[in-house]
């Protein structure tokens, strides 16, 4: 049961390209923006999409298979936790950033989609 107390799931496409990164404790990370879109009907019964942007992190074996085999508009499905960090911009104004930070990266579609 503790496995549900922070798990996220998500299927949708890829925004951009992944940025890719290694730390200086040699780490690698990935980075992409995901698009998920739902459907509903507004009320006048006109099919209307919304769609929501999540930023996913990724990190060691995952950001490899991120780097190797995602880019922009391909369809993944991402399970991971809901990660939320500060930091201080150069005005000195506090911010707050949610992201999810992969666990696994399914790759969906056809073999043959760029």
């Amino acid at each position: 049961m503790s496995t549900l107390k922070n798990h996220v799931q998500l299927i949708g496409n890829v925004g951009q390209e992944p940025t890719m990164a290694i730390l200086e404790s040699g780490k690698k990370v990935a980075r992409f923006s995901l698009a998920t879109n739902e459907y509903y009907k507004d009320d006048k019964g006109e099919k209307t999409q919304t769609t929501d942007w999540h930023t996913i992190v990724a990190w060691g074996k995952t950001a490899d298979v991120i780097e190797k085999y995602v880019g922009t508009g391909k369809m993944v499905g991402v399970t991971g936790k809901l990660k939320t960090r500060t930091y201080t911009t150069d005005d000195g104004c506090q911010r707050y950033a949610t992201e999810v930070e992969a666990k696994e990266i399914l790759l969906l579609g056809s073999k043959n989609d760029s």
